[in-house]
């Protein structure tokens, strides 16, 4: 493993853990957030988004937009980590008053969306990316879609106007988990193929391991020199509940808080161990 891809696996083991603490202490969705750790983790320090912390709004930044809003915790250790605002506020999570709640929203320093009802976030990043177009702007528009949000019908619409208007600004990952609220999302509405039904509906499509850094940053290169006139859709199969054995691939802990002798465990399954290799 390179050095670079060394430190991203101890980031996404750090944000994992405080993701824990803040979830102990606040609630939330914890397995939804260990499943999309890497991807967060390559986008905010594997040099894939353009930033500024010191100036949130800067015109030039690119856009990301988490459709999949119940993984806020892990996006709120991300924005500290990068300075956007002190990691002290993690400690606030969903406490009276706090800038953090539950789910993102606009009021907080590198939050671009408020988002949590599923469905929409790809329509907000759709004219996100639009707008760069007409505005004749080079900035890239990422958002962060769950795969159950993938039965709702406005994702598809969204896919739709996308391709329409050849918005090959824009990049979609989906965190294919295979898992929803309460159950296996092909218990639900079946979505595999997922990546043939995104290339049906006019988008290029990879699909990549979602918790290794080598094919997520792969997946990323040349993404601003696109001459291909479509929007790209990154299929990133993750486990979700990844890091915690007793979390993993059970749709019991989409909003469960480990409790007891539990919480131990975590924590010490969680633990860094050099020799760890994904």
């Amino acid at each position: 493993m390179s050095d670079r891809n060394l430190e991203l696996k101890k980031k996404a083991n750090w944000v994992r853990n405080r993701t824990l603490e803040m979830c102990l202490a606040g609630g939330g969705h914890l397995a939804s957030s260990f499943s999309c750790a890497e991807i967060l983790v390559s986008l905010y320090c594997g040099d894939m988004l353009r930033f500024n912390p010191k100036n949130p709004k800067w015109d030039e930044r690119d856009r990301f937009v988490l459709s999949k809003g119940h993984a806020a915790p892990a996006l709120y250790a991300l924005l500290a980590d990068a300075g956007f605002f002190p990691h002290e506020e993690l400690n606030s999570y969903c406490k009276s008053k706090s800038l953090l709640g539950s789910h993102p929203d606009r009021i907080i320093p590198g939050v671009e969306a408020s988002t949590g009802s599923l469905g929409h976030g790809l329509a907000i990043a759709a004219g996100m990316a639009q707008a760069a177009k007409m505005d004749d702007k080079d900035y890239m528009t990422v958002v962060l879609l769950g795969d159950g949000e993938c039965s709702e019908g406005a994702v598809w619409e969204s896919a739709l106007f996308a391709h329409q208007h050849r918005l090959n600004n824009l990049i979609g990952i989906v965190d294919r988990n295979l898992l929803c609220t309460t159950d296996f999302t092909e218990g639900c509405i079946g979505l595999d193929s997922l990546a043939d039904k995104w290339k049906a509906f006019g988008w290029r499509t990879l699909e990549i391991n979602g918790h290794s850094f080598e094919e997520i940053l792969g997946a990323f290169r040349d993404c601003r020199n696109n001459d291909n006139q479509q929007p790209l859709m990154i299929i990133a199969h993750t486990v979700k509940g990844k890091g915690v054995s007793f979390m993993e691939n059970d749709p019991i802990w989409h909003t469960k808080i480990p409790s007891g002798e539990q919480i131990e465990l975590a924590r010490k399954e969680l633990l860094w161990r050099e020799d760890e290799s994904i």
